[in-house]
């Protein structure tokens, strides 16, 4: 049985050099997550929330420090390499749900199957049990347009769902949404933490949301500065 460290990051650094001025927007992170956890990283505008995640998934270089996930260090992988990791493992949900209006919410969730090279008929299958794990199967042939915005959230979380992911990133998952549909996606990614034991890391400044983690990540200034373990 493993309990082991799923993601381990030590001494991550991260700098932006605009020409003008340098912005140290990670200043040596320490952070360890354990595998099937769930993580919220809060702090004020600025503090580099959102850069920690995309530094730990590997969609941003670091400057310095390393970065494990899942046993292997990813900025040490060539970013064909890197790219495949995150297909194969990683699943995104944003604030902003980035569903192509022109296709159905199944064709939304399936695209990024096929991209990764899955069999037409069994992306189609993923995709459809993935709207059925959210509650969306009925929706699976109207477009974002004829959907609510929780609808539509929830088809991100179905898109991010399908490849059966080991690790769920989430930067501000419930950011454009009113406060009881915010509640039903915080549900739905809190039953799926439990029922399929993935490790999920959200970005969030609602601290009802983050109150439903099993630890908080309190960033000031490129740092970690509190964890906090509210149901705990």
């Amino acid at each position: 049985m493993q309990n082991d460290n799923i993601i381990q990051a030590t001494g991550v650094r991260k700098t932006y050099d605009t020409g003008k001025v340098t912005v140290d927007a990670l200043r040596g992170v320490d952070l360890s997550i354990t595998r099937g956890e769930m993580v919220a990283v809060m702090g004020p505008s600025g503090c580099g929330k959102t850069t920690l995640l995309n530094v730990l998934s590997g969609l941003d270089d670091v400057t310095g420090g390393q970065v494990v996930v899942d046993g292997a260090p990813i900025h040490s992988m060539s970013d064909r390499k890197r790219t495949r990791y995150r297909a194969e493992k990683m699943g995104f949900v944003f604030q902003s749900f980035n569903l192509l209006p022109v296709l159905s919410a199944v064709e939304n969730v399936e695209l990024p199957l096929l991209m990764a090279g899955v069999r037409s008929s069994d992306a189609r299958r993923r995709a459809l049990g993935a709207l059925d794990l959210v509650g969306l199967a009925r929706e699976a042939p109207k477009r974002p347009a004829e959907m609510s915005g929780g609808q539509q959230q929830r088809v991100t979380v179905a898109r991010a769902l399908a490849n059966d992911p080991t690790i769920v990133w989430a930067d501000e998952p419930t950011g454009s949404l009113d406060s009881e549909t915010s509640k039903e996606v915080v549900d739905l990614l809190c039953r799926l933490n439990k029922e399929k034991r993935q490790t999920f890391v959200l970005v969030t400044h609602d601290l009802a949301v983050g109150r439903r983690a099993a630890r908080i990540l309190r960033m000031a200034d490129g740092v970690i500065v509190e964890e906090l373990c509210p149901s705990g």
